[in-house]
């Protein structure tokens, strides 16, 4: 028996609702001026979020371990990567129940050391219809000991085969809507001096599913709100606030190609989709 096997099985529920309050914050965190009852795709990472009281959370901002999610000993969490299905809109005002349930734990080795993957199955419904469904994939690492590397320069970005672009720089007010959005104290989002002095990164680190979520929005940017029925994404490297961040895409039929890069062109999310 595997050192995990007995929390693969573990659920649990959560309870929600998607205000108009939430939904217009959402929109206005991603300078969308739409403002129908039919929330973009990409809200649900919004909802359901953890609610561990402030005193139960570990020093990184995370709650403690344990329940849902095992108590892996490695230090450093990360969103690694998740496939969703849309399976039908959600409307403002929607109540939300989300059945979580642990699919699989798997150790692994990789350059930085011992890996931990978990993977989440996670069901939403709203109003008692199912409208996403995700595979979410988290990674545990051994702490680093390495200094921060340093910024490489900016270079011009190779657009000929992305038809689609678009460029920001991720600020730290940004990361803040979207940290107070998902309720999510990870200290790597938010407090600079950890990020560097603890987990060794040279700046404030994006959220991955915000990154994700500003993917989604130049799809509807480009063909429209609410054209996906499947979108799936996967973390290369991390992204900085303060640093720049281009969006690139490109359509073939029905199947969608995104990615994330650096300034310095550097890979930093993949993803795809298909309408």
């Amino acid at each position: 028996m595997g050192a995990w096997d007995a929390w693969v099985g573990r659920s649990e529920a959560r309870d929600d609702q998607l205000t108009p309050a939430l939904l217009t914050r959402f929109r206005a965190m991603i300078d969308s001026d739409d403002t129908s009852d039919i929330a973009p795709q990409g809200i649900h990472f919004c909802l359901c979020t953890p609610n561990a009281a402030t005193g139960d959370l570990d020093r990184d901002g995370h709650p403690r371990r344990g329940g849902l999610m095992p108590p892996v000993p490695l230090p450093r969490r990360m969103w690694a990567s998740s496939s969703i299905d849309f399976l039908s809109p959600i409307l403002a005002g929607a109540a939300i129940t989300r059945q979580s349930t642990v699919a699989d734990i798997k150790e692994k080795t990789g350059a930085s050391g011992a890996l931990v993957f978990v993977t989440l199955d996670h069901l939403i419904h709203a109003d008692g219809v199912a409208v996403v469904r995700e595979e979410q994939t988290i990674v545990y690492r051994a702490a680093s000991t390495d200094a921060p590397a340093p910024r490489p320069p900016d270079q011009p970005i190779d657009r000929s085969d992305w038809p689609w672009h678009r460029e920001l720089i991720p600020g730290p007010p940004l990361l803040f809507r979207y940290s107070a959005l998902t309720f999510n104290t990870h200290r790597i989002h938010y407090d600079l001096p950890y990020a560097i002095e603890e987990e060794r990164y040279r700046g404030l680190v994006v959220h991955g599913p915000l990154i994700a979520t500003l993917l989604l929005n130049l799809v509807t940017c480009e063909i429209g709100p609410n054209q996906l029925r499947h979108f799936a994404f996967r973390g290369a490297a991390p992204a900085f606030a303060g640093e720049p961040l281009h969006l690139v895409g490109r359509q073939s039929g029905d199947t969608i190609t995104l990615a994330g890069l650096g300034g310095d062109s550097r890979l930093i999310m993949t993803a795809d989709a298909r309408l």
